[in-house]
């Protein structure tokens, strides 16, 4: 008596356990529509259905980078003044556009004065110091003098001489001509001159302030070979090339702009990153350097398994393709993608696939749809 009411405790036991079991399994297989799909001819015409073999294509993985537009350092230039003085005159304001040479202030102080006055007495003295120098020279040739003394006004004269030259590069240096002041006298003033042609991107002077050498007056920068600086992570480095095509866009604008990868820097930086310069390929003067862009880097394409985008659909976030069994029967087969370029996908397949299977290349989202209505109508 006592092992048949266990035999019946045990059976109402797995009744139980069943019957919770197998509501959670239905549910379970009717939330996902039915792996296989039967067509008539009828539906595949309908849905204009195509099926092909899987392809080898060359497509590329592009570096997706960001950066600023910069000036190479030959086309910015740091304007100082070659000798502490007062701005007597400038006309400048951030944004002008100067000429190569063009004077952009002028500047006095009698420190200037001074220095061409020097000039002048070290210019006569060095002329007299070469006269007494070839008047001994003749002497000695005539054994009336000593060696000491033709030795003596040697030194003399070539000291002269190394003076005179030394402010005589001091004037120039200010933008002064020797000669010039020579023939018409001391100046008073001296002329800045900017060495290139660009926009003014900085001005710290105005009429009346004292600089000095040290002191930045202007900055000027020449934005006609603006290049795209990028920074590319260090994963990537090993696919970056020069010549490679780099697309880019401003952050203030949709259209793309080309450039070109010109050099490859050989510094990681502490990001992890390496510079990359790309020259680009129209110059437009509107750009300003310190421009944000975010850009994509082509690079060399490689062989793989592609199929049409069209090919491959999405069902909870997982890829898949149809596979035509038999005639007008249709499965999915789950997949890994890769990147995608010219309307084509790279596919990775599972293991054991037959790359020769027929595949649908248009209409697989048509199929997905039938597949999800087909799940519901079940349930």
């Amino acid at each position: 008596m006592k092992n048949t009411i266990t035999r019946i405790v045990l059976i109402v036991v797995v009744i139980n356990v069943s019957s919770c079991s197998k509501p959670e399994q239905a549910v379970k297989q009717e939330s996902h529509p039915n792996k296989a799909l039967q067509l008539n001819d009828e539906q595949r015409e309908a849905i204009r259905l195509k099926v092909g073999k899987i392809e080898s294509r060359k497509i590329s993985s592009p570096i997706r980078v960001n950066g600023m537009l910069d000036v190479p350092p030959q086309n910015m230039v740091t304007i100082a003044a070659p000798m502490g003085g007062f701005v007597k005159h400038t006309e400048l304001l951030q944004g002008m556009h100067v000429k190569q040479g063009q004077v952009i202030a002028t500047l006095e102080h009698q420190d200037y004065i001074q220095l061409q006055q020097d000039y002048l007495d070290s210019k006569t003295q060095l002329e007299f110091m070469e006269v007494e120098y070839k008047r001994q020279q003749e002497l000695s040739a005539e054994n009336v003098n000593s060696a000491k003394v033709l030795q003596q006004t040697r030194t003399n004269y070539l000291s002269a001489k190394a003076k005179e030259e030394g402010l005589r590069a001091r004037i120039k240096m200010i933008g002064l001509s020797p000669d010039v002041i020579e023939k018409e006298g001391i100046k008073g003033v001296i002329t800045i001159r900017t060495p290139i042609a660009g926009y003014v991107t900085e001005v710290n002077i105005n009429r009346g302030k004292y600089v000095n050498n040290a002191d930045i007056m202007v900055e000027i920068v020449d934005t006609e070979h603006l290049h795209a600086e990028a920074q590319v992570f260090e994963k990537d480095i090993m696919r970056l090339r020069i010549g490679q095509t780099m697309r880019l866009v401003l952050a203030n604008e949709t259209e793309e702009r080309i450039a070109t990868v010109y050099l490859i820097g050989k510094e990681i930086s502490a990001e992890r990153t390496i510079r990359v310069h790309c020259h680009l390929e129209n110059e437009d003067p509107a750009l300003i350097p310190g421009m944000y862009f975010n850009a994509v880097i082509e690079t060399e394409a490689n062989p793989v398994l592609a199929l049409p985008e069209d090919a491959v659909v999405s069902y909870d976030g997982i890829s898949y393709i149809f596979v035509e069994k038999t005639q007008n029967t249709f499965d999915w087969i789950e997949l890994k993608t890769g990147i995608s370029e010219s309307g084509y996908t790279h596919v990775i397949l599972p293991e054991g696939f037959d790359v020769n299977a027929t595949v649908v290349t248009q209409g697989a989202h048509s199929l997905l749809s039938l597949l999800k209505n087909s799940g519901d109508d079940a349930h």
